[in-house]
């Protein structure tokens, strides 16, 4: 069933603002949600990344699995979520890769410390150079006056 359009906008809009994110880093569903203006979307953004397609022959897909780094968004805790048989080990082992320390708890949790490995800007550097009329909501009031992911998890 093909996505409506609104669909469409949210998966490349979610999928070109993980790409954003830098090599040895990680942030939040919740986070990647904030940053494109629906923070009550964290559910919605690990669905899209559930869904972001393989870059296998014969496939042309502009957003794959080759080109957004879906391993370094993490739930609010840090921890890796499960998403099916090994798909935690997997993202484990491509965070590794990138130098992203991942520890296992007693009960078998992958997490990340997101004090130290945290990536939380208050507007994505893709728009860092729109100017304070650009980044106003309805209200009128700035996106960046809200507190950041690392104080509420206590990083």
């Amino acid at each position: 069933m093909p996505r409506s359009d609104e669909a469409e906008w949210w998966f490349n809009a979610v999928y070109a603002a993980v790409q954003e994110i830098p090599r040895g880093k990680v942030t939040s569903y919740g986070h990647i949600a904030r940053l494109l203006g629906q923070p009550q979307r964290p559910r919605q953004v690990g669905v899209c990344l559930k869904h972001l397609p393989s870059n296998e022959p014969g496939t042309s897909h502009y957003y794959h699995s080759d080109n957004v780094p879906w391993q370094r968004v993490l739930n609010a805790k840090g921890m890796i979520s499960h998403r099916g048989p090994g798909s935690a080990a997997r993202q484990a082992a491509a965070l590794r890769r990138e130098g992203v320390r991942v520890d296992t708890d007693a009960m078998g949790e992958m997490y990340v410390d997101l004090a130290r490995y945290g990536w939380f800007p208050d507007r994505l550097p893709s728009e860092e150079g729109l100017t304070e009329e650009d980044s106003e909501d309805e209200d009128g009031e700035g996106e960046g006056e809200s507190e950041s992911e690392s104080e509420r998890v206590g990083g």
